[in-house]
């Protein structure tokens, strides 16, 4: 059963030095991602293509000219709005993961004399040794806000519900960095997301929407973890590889994935779209959503007319999740870690529709297994999901 940390304090510290201990696992496993990251950059001459090894040989004024597709090419812009629901799948369901909203800007242009998160971002990058520095990369920016939170499944109860998972929220910012290999086919991308737990913006922005569908308040808002404010983070690293082509039609690729913060955990999964495809691989990124967060997907590709269906899956290794365990303030219902299961296995499918005019639209169904051992918590989360974006 899930406990109150006003009632055990004495629990509650333990659990601190047990997300502590994780926080620092975790932070060693990031090193060692950006340790082999950096050990697979190699010297430049050792970097470029086969025939340019060869054409280098030659005399200088028979050299070709490196012209990789993309690499010299003006950056598109673009944006995403994403409305994640519950109530967007069969069943109507007002519980776990019930809502969240982001918007983000793709393929602008970064201000290297101000400072910003983008400039922590990099140096974080930098200290865990994932920074490239050949022609063969090409580098993108993108930055979000957005908002999303948890309800227990009864929401007309105004207690704290100790039987069920709490009420959470995360008000958010973020500055996602991109760079992709031309050449090998291989992304590697880091995210840096700074926010605060339990704002009740969160909650008053769902009261307000059932009061206009006249539907029945959420009244346990004020249990919420962190309840009254509390600043968090989390920095994000993974590795996307793309498999080789087996036809025009569809597109497989891999990926593994780190991350330190709010929530804490490893995983590997697949991903795949089939239909008519026509932007970049690397553009289209279901698999780096975390609920609310990156679940919007934008682009610094050009325009383009396609449709195509996508699906995946990813295990995952959680080692610490803030919306279920708390963070450093009391809250009215935490869970200690081992009343949660550490292994997840999420899955999601979507339709994508893009129109020439640069406008694209998706619907997407997700969801991920029991997280909570026992209790009324112990049940498989869905929700589904708008996106509307647009390249420029």
């Amino acid at each position: 059963m899930n406990s109150t940390s006003v009632d055990q304090p004495a629990s509650g510290r333990l659990a601190l030095l047990q997300a502590l201990v994780i926080q620092l696992i975790a932070l060693s496993l990031l090193i060692s991602i950006g340790s082999f990251a950096k050990a697979a950059e190699t010297h430049p001459e050792e970097q470029q293509p086969t025939w340019l090894k060869k054409a280098s040989k030659v005399e200088q004024g028979k050299t070709p000219q490196l012209n990789l597709k993309g690499s010299t090419e003006k950056h598109k812009h673009s944006w995403a709005f994403a409305f994640d629901n519950d109530f967007l799948v069969p069943g109507h369901r007002d519980q776990d993961y019930t809502y969240g909203l982001n918007f983000t800007q793709t393929g602008y242009k970064l201000d290297k004399s101000k400072p910003g998160l983008d400039k922590v971002l990099i140096g974080l990058d930098e200290f865990l040794g994932n920074t490239r520095t050949s022609i063969r990369y090409q580098e993108v920016f993108s930055r979000e806000i957005g908002a999303f939170g948890f309800t227990p499944e009864d929401i007309s109860v105004s207690v704290a519900n100790t039987e069920d998972r709490p009420y959470a929220s995360l008000v958010y910012t973020s500055i996602a960095r991109e760079q992709i290999d031309l050449v090998d086919n291989i992304a590697w991308k880091s995210t840096l997301t700074v926010g605060v737990l339990g704002l009740g913006l969160v909650g008053d922005l769902q009261n307000w929407a059932h009061h206009s569908l006249s539907g029945k308040d959420a009244r346990g808002w004020h249990n919420e973890i962190s309840e009254g404010g509390e600043i968090t983070g989390r920095y994000v690293l993974a590795r996307q590889k793309y498999l080789d082509n087996f036809s025009d039609n569809l597109e497989i690729k891999s990926t593994s994935q780190a991350s330190i913060g709010y929530l804490t955990e490893a995983s590997w999964g697949l991903s795949l779209r089939a239909g008519r495809i026509h932007s970049p691989w690397a553009s289209f990124n279901p698999e780096l959503a975390s609920y609310g967060e990156r679940s919007s997907y934008s682009s610094n590709s050009n325009a383009v007319n396609e449709h195509y269906f996508w699906t995946g899956f990813a295990i995952k290794a959680r080692a610490y999740n803030a919306f279920l365990q708390g963070q450093f303030r009391d809250s009215s219902v935490t869970y200690d870690q081992a009343e949660l299961k550490p292994w997840l296995v999420e899955a999601w499918a979507g339709y994508t529709f893009a129109f020439q005019n640069g406008y694209r639209i998706s619907y997407l169904i997700r969801g991920h297994s029991s997280e909570i051992r026992q209790g009324a918590g112990n049940r498989n989360l869905i929700w589904g999901g708008l996106i509307i974006a647009r390249n420029i």
